[in-house]
């Protein structure tokens, strides 16, 4: 299981906006180039985003659903990357002060990367997790019209 947080300088109302906003799913998802509505109103248990991922001359999509939600806390996805399998990925927001503590939690389910799983990915999913809080912290204080902090 790869769990990774960060500090984030802003709210954790101001988090949750970003976590809502489908149509910023891209700018805070590491590898996905865009993203649009599948089914549903994001983020409400069982809507889905559809996203694209762009590797060199690569194209591939996959599909993220909203497994369980608990607003303006806690949001459960399950990201359908096609031939790699699923993954859960649970994403917590706390209130740390004025500030947030966000928590990424994944772990493969289903298909190659659950049948592979070991520290080795964890490891791998962890430097992901890294990127990922980084830019949902860049997406989230740029958001609140706060001078950003680096940490």
């Amino acid at each position: 299981m790869a769990v990774r947080h960060r500090l984030i300088h802003a709210a954790p109302h101001e988090v949750w906006a970003v976590l809502c906003d489908g149509s910023r799913y891209a700018d805070w998802v590491v590898g996905t180039s865009d993203s649009r509505v599948a089914g549903g109103l994001w983020p409400e248990c069982g809507s889905a985003l559809e996203y694209t991922v762009r590797v060199g001359p690569w194209t591939g999509s996959g599909i993220t659903t909203v497994r369980r939600v608990k607003a303006p806390d806690e949001l459960e996805l399950e990201v359908d990357s096609g031939p790699l399998g699923t993954a859960r990925v649970a994403i917590e927001i706390r209130a740390w002060g004025e500030e947030s503590l966000v928590i990424v939690d994944e772990h493969p389910l289903r298909g190659i990367g659950g049948a592979l799983h070991n520290p080795v990915l964890d490891t791998l999913i962890q430097l992901r997790h890294r990127d990922m809080l980084r830019r949902l912290a860049k997406v989230a204080e740029e958001s609140t019209g706060r001078p950003r902090q680096r940490v």
